[in-house]
């Protein structure tokens, strides 16, 4: 492979920004370089010094004036969920009976789920994500056909097929022996591969019987690397019914640590009514509470507390993400400007640093895959995404009266969308400029 040298803003994050002035915290170079070769970068800096390493007939691409950061990364969406985004005037269990369940029954024709794995990757790279943590259907065929596109790209995602024995249609359910059986194939079949990752996926407690459960925690004993998925704690109607079906339970989460499902590698989509016992286990464990603010919002769940949870004595592990299609956007741009509506709502502030340290490096912080995925360090894997703060008229306009990183940051987050991303890199290679016309 021909090695290759970015030219631009570059911006990546050291640790969390305590403040809209922590500018220890990151590392922006006015004009900076990256070097990749092979998918990896291999030197970053001031392009001057970045360059004077690259080797006869690297090729250059000059991005200026715009900003060079890594991949956005989405810890949580549903890729058979496509079709029905946008969908009117549903609760969460009204919504998955009436347009989930219905719409997700189509994936065990391999075509179908095989377009719509393509489509979905499309969105999400022409959006700037360039890894996801994916929900496939109960299917196992779904799971292949969407480890299928995404190694054909040469993506880093995480994904699962959903465990699904109870409380919903016939033609969605598996058993427990079968849920983990097709775990087990997938595992062998795509864990590992190029870059995918297998998780463990009980779609959540009202729609796993309680020998589902401890299944998906024999799964997680025999191979506690994987990354676990569920939902918990989304909708207070959900939390009532499952505590009905699990009354040995102290609470929602009590239901998950009783099957071995807590941990690091543990992401609980919502996590928005905790009680302070429950932020407590989740604090204890090192599990990652996943905030996804345009869902939450579409489907009136609730205010996730941001702040709450990481300030707390005992802090949770946050990730952020789109929940495609009960989130109404693949941009994560879109998804961080909902999250700081959400946050000022429950009386604080996020500043724009802390929202692309969550987008970055925080997500994979809270993924454990911060070696490979959510800087700009050498050495990582090259999914870069390349903004464009003036990219509408709107934005120019708003552009001509912006004088600080903090404030560009801030306009990309408000107004951008699609059209702000200029180019994606996957595994250094160009993504968004290969796809088709939008």
């Amino acid at each position: 492979m021909t090695s290759l040298l970015l030219r631009g803003r570059t911006l990546t994050f050291l640790r969390w920004p305590d403040a809209i002035d922590d500018t220890a915290a990151f590392r922006y170079v006015e004009d900076g370089g990256l070097l990749i070769d092979n998918g990896k970068i291999v030197a970053a800096g001031a392009y001057a010094d970045v360059a004077a390493k690259a080797v006869p007939g690297t090729r250059t691409v000059d991005h200026r004036p715009h900003l060079i950061l890594p991949g956005f990364i989405d810890c949580h969406a549903h890729f058979p969920q496509m079709q029905v985004i946008a969908s009117y005037g549903a609760e969460l269990l009204e919504w998955l009976n009436k347009y989930t369940f219905p719409e997700e029954t189509k994936f065990e024709n391999a075509q179908h789920g095989r377009r719509i794995a393509r489509l979905f990757l499309d969105e999400l790279i022409r959006h700037g994500t360039t890894s996801v943590v994916a929900y496939c259907s109960v299917h196992k065929q779904s799971a292949e056909d969407f480890f299928a596109e995404s190694h054909a790209r040469d993506m880093l995602n995480v994904a699962g097929k959903v465990m699904m024995d109870r409380n919903a249609p016939p033609a969605l359910t598996d058993t427990p022996k079968s849920g983990y059986d097709d775990t087990k194939a997938l595992i062998a079949e795509w864990h590992g591969k190029g870059r995918q990752h297998v998780a463990v996926t009980p779609r959540f407690a009202i729609t796993s019987s309680p020998a589902q459960m401890e299944m998906a925690g024999t799964l997680m004993r025999e191979h506690p690397d994987l990354h676990m998925q569920t939902h918990l704690s989304e909708n207070h109607a959900e939390i009532a019914f499952t505590c009905e079906l699990y009354p040995e339970a102290t609470d929602y989460t009590d239901v998950y640590a009783r099957y071995g499902l807590l941990g690091p590698k543990a992401l609980f989509g919502h996590s928005i009514h905790l009680s302070e016992r429950e932020a407590d286990a989740l604090s204890d464990s090192g599990s990652v509470a996943v905030f996804c603010p345009t869902s939450n919002l579409f489907l009136g769940s609730g205010l996730f507390d941001y702040q709450r949870y990481r300030r707390r004595e005992k802090p949770i592990r946050i990730a952020a993400a789109t929940d495609v299609g009960g989130g109404t956007n693949y941009s994560m741009l879109r998804t961080m400007d909902e999250g700081y509506k959400v946050i000022a709502l429950n009386g604080e502030k996020l500043n724009p640093f802390q929202s692309f340290w969550q987008l970055t490096r925080g997500n994979a912080e809270a993924l454990s895959l911060v070696d490979r995925i959510g800087t700009l360090d050498a050495g990582t894997d090259a999914d870069i995404v390349v903004l464009d703060a003036r990219a509408t008229p709107a934005m120019r306009l708003r552009m001509e009266t912006v004088a600080s990183l903090a404030e560009e940051l801030f306009l990309l987050q408000t107004l951008g969308d699609d059209r702000a991303v200029r180019e994606v890199y996957v595994s250094g290679k160009p993504a968004k400029s290969d796809l088709p016309a939008a």
